[in-house]
């Protein structure tokens, strides 16, 4: 039997729709999965039938975060070249100048936090659970974390979330600003808010965005300070992926 694929990609009335797909692994984040997703998004930005990107996850996670082995290798040799590997995909969602809305109907945990707070907009299931969970792993926040939480909820909760490990289901993401809103089923939910840019002339919505990305911070583009961000937040993940707390604490996850 072929493995499946792991991200799994259609179109539809001009919206692209991404699934990052290994559910009995939460689909948590690989290299390998990591490129794919980043194909994907270029995908659907080089095609000009698309007009906007909705991304979700197959089962009943969004994404666990990094896979524990993957982040573990991450910490031996080239280390910041293993952790882009693993930002990859995320980072592409960040800077797709296309629309993004992330459905998010099960757990965003850590990377996968990230790349739902990598999309403009996220829509949340009844079951949706976003956890930073760095912390608790001994970890440092990467892939512009900080930044991205701040941009969404505000300093306060997003100290709240990287410091004193708050987490939110899908109507505590709403309240503090962290999803738009609750669907029974986010993807349907999704691909009706996409409908929006899907009716729009291409161009229209892709200097939109654009512009959008200039003014919110005036004399910068937003997936800018989202490089920097990770850019910042490297050397301390990498300082910490490589200390024994981590090691140990990685340990114990994987044994559960």
């Amino acid at each position: 039997m072929a493995p499946p694929e792991l991200v799994l990609f259609s179109i539809e009335n001009h919206v692209a729709l991404i699934t990052v797909n290994d559910p009995d692994r939460r689909n948590a984040l690989t290299d390998e999965m990591s490129a794919l997703l980043r194909a994907a998004v270029e995908r659907a930005e080089a095609d000009p039938e698309v007009h906007a990107v909705v991304i979700t996850g197959a089962g009943k996670a969004f994404c666990a975060g990094a896979d524990l082995s993957a982040l573990g290798s991450a910490g031996s040799g080239e280390a910041e070249s293993g952790l882009r590997r693993i930002y990859d995909g995320f980072m592409a969602v960040g800077n797709c100048r296309l629309p993004t809305i992330a459905a998010v109907n099960g757990a965003a945990v850590g990377a996968g936090l990230n790349l739902a707070l990598a999309a403009d907009v996220r829509i949340a299931g009844p079951g949706a659970l976003f956890d930073a969970r760095f912390q608790k792993l001994g970890l440092h926040p990467g892939g512009g974390a900080t930044w991205m939480l701040q941009r969404a909820v505000g300093p306060q909760v997003a100290r709240a979330a990287l410091l004193f490990g708050m987490r939110f289901g899908a109507e505590s993401a709403v309240r503090h600003g962290l999803a738009l809103s609750v669907a029974d089923d986010p993807v349907a939910a999704a691909l009706e808010l996409a409908a929006g840019p899907a009716a729009a002339p291409r161009e229209v919505v892709l200097s939109t965005k654009a512009t959008m990305r200039a003014t919110i911070n005036p004399g910068s583009v937003d997936n800018e300070q989202h490089q920097l961000a990770m850019r910042t937040e490297l050397g301390p993940q990498v300082q910490s992926i490589q200390s024994p707390e981590f090691a140990s604490r990685l340990a114990a996850a994987q044994r559960r």
